[in-house]
């Protein structure tokens, strides 16, 4: 799996949106099932919840971190995507898909199934007070509990939820039903705001990072969730850049030879600062990154046909980044737009 870069097998079958988000929550659940030790009696319980807790939360604080920061590049830059969609803020998990459903309620807090995962700051979701590990309770005034449950395919209805929250969405908003900490239900319209099409997930068991067009796949021992958020924040740019730029459909009916797959590279690199600065991240920190991973992985990627030395790549993103401060600077603003300035070098006709 190549790390800052993408691949394209999600098109291997038309519903490779689903087989992701299956094979994505069926490997946690796997993960989570395996730390309780495979314990069914009730003194194999308790041990189950005291080995489940650091799993867990650890898989959760990892997944919200990337999403805030996912959502802050992609709110701050959809002035300026073609690609763009609505959204809420907020992440769901779903306790039934994992092993023992009840020991992931517990753990959590959740009177119900349907746990809130994360929340963006500035949100819409956050801006209502939908907090992490909130108890979903209905969307639009269909309770949660009404969507289908797949014995076969457990991670199913959670994807059903999260689609009728996104078509919801479409229309300008949605009424979210939820309870903290069992309190009592509180059910608001939540006004949906347009990001770029780019949401960040979580994958357990996996070491890379990459975009797949509409989304960017992070692995939970991928090494960049040890660096700060704002070198964290420049892999997810890069990784953005290939979905906002369109470089997966069109390799995808290109291929990568004739310079293509080696300048959508270079393009989703000089596109880093430019979606750094607006998201109020340092630009300089997608070359601190970039030196920071490139000399540890240099027999990888950064040496293959398709990308270019890491030293190399620094010095693209540092010509990009004079070019961000000099547009900063005419137009005495601190955001700057992209879409009139920058110049890809892998031109889709």
């Amino acid at each position: 799996m190549a790390i800052l870069g993408f691949i394209n097998r999600w098109y291997a079958s038309p519903n490779s949106h689903e087989m992701q988000i299956g094979y994505r929550l069926g490997l946690l659940a796997t993960l989570l099932f395996l730390a309780s030790g495979c314990s069914t009696s009730s003194g194999g319980a308790r041990a189950f919840d005291a080995a489940l807790t650091s799993p867990l939360q650890e898989f959760q604080n990892k997944e919200a971190r990337l999403y805030r920061i996912g959502y802050r590049l992609a709110s701050s830059n959809a002035s300026y995507c073609d690609r763009i969609e609505p959204t809420l803020g907020f992440l769901i998990h779903d306790a039934s898909s994992y092993k023992n459903a009840a020991s992931v309620r517990e753990e959590f807090g959740l009177i119900g199934d349907i746990g809130v995962q994360a929340v963006a700051p500035g949100s819409p979701a956050a801006e209502v007070g939908l907090k992490q590990n909130d108890t979903l309770i209905a969307v639009d005034g269909q309770p949660v509990q009404s969507f289908h449950q797949d014995p076969d395919a457990t991670w199913r209805r959670g994807l059903d939820i999260r689609r009728e929250i996104a078509n919801s969405a479409q229309d300008g908003s949605v009424m979210i039903d939820w309870s903290s900490a069992g309190a009592a239900v509180q059910a608001v319209e939540v006004k949906a705001v347009d990001v770029c099409k780019s949401q960040v997930e979580l994958l357990s068991g996996d070491s890379g990072a990459l975009a797949d067009g509409t989304r960017i796949l992070v692995g939970d021992r991928f090494p960049g969730l040890a660096y700060s958020d704002d070198e964290l924040a420049a892999v997810l740019a890069h990784e953005m850049a290939h979905n906002i730029l369109g470089h997966i459909d069109f390799l995808v009916e290109n291929g990568r030879s004739g310079g293509f797959g080696r300048n959508s590279e270079r393009d989703a690199d000089r596109l880093m600062p430019w979606l750094l600065v607006n998201a109020g991240y340092d630009p300089y920190a997608a070359t601190r990154m970039m030196q920071q991973y490139g000399p540890r992985h240099s027999g990888g990627i950064f040496r293959s046909r398709s990308h270019d030395g890491w030293d190399e790549r620094v010095e693209l993103i540092e010509e990009q980044v004079k070019e961000v401060k000099r547009r900063q600077t005419e137009t005495g603003r601190a955001t700057v737009d992209w879409s009139a300035f920058f110049k890809p070098l892998l031109v889709q006709y």
